[in-house]
């Protein structure tokens, strides 16, 4: 029972196997078919897509085509137009050229017409002139037989006359001509100056070469003198100064030309009459102790008057040498204050011109830098100004400036001619500065003597103390052209030979008098 059972099992899953590898192939065999069928039909697919393709690349084919020749159409018709444009405008320009030419043969016709006139009129012209010509010889024959001279003479007092016309009408030419130039550019100076003057309030102080120092009582006088006069030598060694005490109550009289020492004498002092020590070991203390107190104030006071006049960038021996010149004066006028104003005015009239501003007020400030080096050194100041203005690296117009201000080279720019107005300006203030009476009759009679010397000066008179030459000329002999001349000359020559402040005018007088008697 059992083994019956096994084989009917086995024979039952030997058939399930069968019918499975059975139905296994039929399966196969039906995708086989369904895979086929696809297949066909991918492949109707593709052709009818290719087909597809195919007939859109030719109707894209065709429009490009039609595009291309629509475009060559288009620019075909553009060329012919432009070509008409052209042939159309060179016919215009041949007929313009054809209508020029036309005109200018008729030009030239007319052109030949009117030489042809003119060569008739001037067969006519000769003949006249060699009429003309006798004729004039006929007259000059009678005339020299009238008035009995040659050509010759009569040709020279033509021309003597005809030269002496033309020269009264050179000189009246020359003297309109000139004062009209001179009452614009008065004009025009005086409204630059008298502004530059406005703005700027300067004061003067007339110093001298002694400074008096007040005594708290005439005992003091004999402390400072010392036993047997030590200490007054003492003081005298060791500042340079000369103290002079006389009989003015409760005064001593510091005496020197130098402006610095004189300046460290007074300081000192008065130091030692307020500490009330006085000897000589005291007084060399004092005077060293005050004279580093005034050279520091020194430079102060440089580093001030830069501060003051918006310089900047000066070597500071510089500086200290500007400072110096608070110290030192010139015909009593202040050098310090005078080349603050200096720089003031030319910067202010720079501004005005528009010129070099900054130039200008350098130029100003350091114009009299050298007077503070006259008591040390050999030369004139602004001989001493240029060599350290050179020495301290200013630049060359700055030293045009300092070096043309006397005029003793000429002016290199327009800045150095305002520093030499500003210079005359501040020096020729009312009050400014004072002349020594010697000098000043030097100057007068000098004045005299230059206008003098010219022909045809009558007399001469100085007025307004020097700043007026009055001069009476001989009528016969000046006429009013050589007036004008002569005023001029004068007025160059006092420039190249006199120095004074300010201005001088000079003033030509003609005087025609005409006499007669009745008898």
């Amino acid at each position: 029972m059992p083994q019956s059972l096994l084989l009917s099992l086995l024979a039952g899953v030997a058939a399930g196997l069968v019918v499975a590898a059975v139905f296994m192939v039929l399966y196969t065999r039906r995708q086989r078919r369904d895979a086929t069928g696809v297949l066909g039909l991918a492949r109707v697919e593709a052709e009818r897509l290719r087909a597809d393709a195919r007939r859109e690349a030719e109707a894209a084919k065709s429009q490009v085509l039609l595009s291309a020749k629509m475009d060559t159409f288009k620019l075909r018709e553009d060329l012919e137009r432009e070509i008409q444009r052209r042939r159309d405008e060179s016919e215009r320009l041949e007929r313009r050229a054809e209508e020029r030419a036309r005109v200018q043969e008729r030009k030239l016709e007319e052109v030949d017409k009117r030489e042809r006139a003119l060569s008739q009129r001037e067969s006519g012209l000769h003949a006249r002139e060699g009429e003309a010509d006798r004729l004039a010889q006929e007259q000059r024959v009678k005339l020299e037989r009238i008035a009995g001279l040659t050509g010759e003479d009569a040709r020279r007092e033509i021309l003597q006359r005809v030269e002496d016309e033309a020269r009264g009408q050179a000189a009246a030419l020359v003297r309109d001509i000139k004062e009209q130039a001179r009452r614009g550019a008065d004009r025009e100076a005086r409204r630059i100056i008298s502004m530059a003057i406005q703005r700027i309030a300067a004061e003067h102080a007339a110093e001298s070469s002694v400074a008096a120092v007040a005594l708290p009582n005439d005992e003091m006088k004999g402390r400072i003198i010392g036993r047997e006069g030590r200490n007054i030598r003492a003081f005298e060694m060791s500042t340079g100064v000369d103290v002079i005490i006389d009989d003015t109550p409760d005064t001593v009289i510091v005496s020197c030309f130098d402006p610095i020492r004189r300046e460290v004498a007074r300081r000192a002092l008065e130091a030692l009459i307020q500490d009330g020590r006085i000897h000589p070991g005291r007084i060399e203390e004092i005077v060293v102790k005050v004279r580093k107190e005034l050279e520091a104030q020194l430079v102060e006071l440089g580093e001030q008057a830069a501060y003051d006049t918006g310089i900047h960038g000066l070597h500071p021996e510089l500086v200290r040498l500007v400072g110096r010149m608070r110290y030192r004066t010139s015909y009593g006028q202040n050098i310090y204050d005078h080349s603050k104003e200096v720089a003031w005015l030319a910067g202010m009239m720079a501004a005005e011109l528009r010129l070099d501003v900054a130039l200008a007020k350098r130029g100003g400030l350091l114009h009299d830098v050298g007077k503070v080096l006259t008591h040390e050194s050999e030369g004139t100041h602004v001989e001493l100004g240029v060599e350290v203005a050179r020495r301290y690296g200013e630049s060359a117009p700055v030293i045009n400036c300092i070096h043309a201000h006397h005029d003793d080279v000429p002016h290199e720019s327009a800045e150095s001619v305002l520093v030499q107005a500003a210079d005359a300006i501040s020096g020729a203030r009312p009050g400014a500065r004072r002349e020594a009476f010697e000098s000043y009759v030097k100057r007068l009679t000098r004045l005299e003597e230059i206008a003098n010397e010219f022909p045809g000066v009558e007399k001469c008179n100085v007025i307004q103390a020097g700043r007026e030459v009055r001069v009476l000329v001989t009528p016969d002999r000046i006429d009013d052209g050589a007036a004008a001349l002569l005023s001029e000359n004068i007025a160059r020559r006092i420039e190249n030979e006199l120095q004074y402040p300010g201005q001088i005018k000079v003033v030509v007088i003609r005087e025609t008098r005409a006499v007669d008697y009745a008898r």
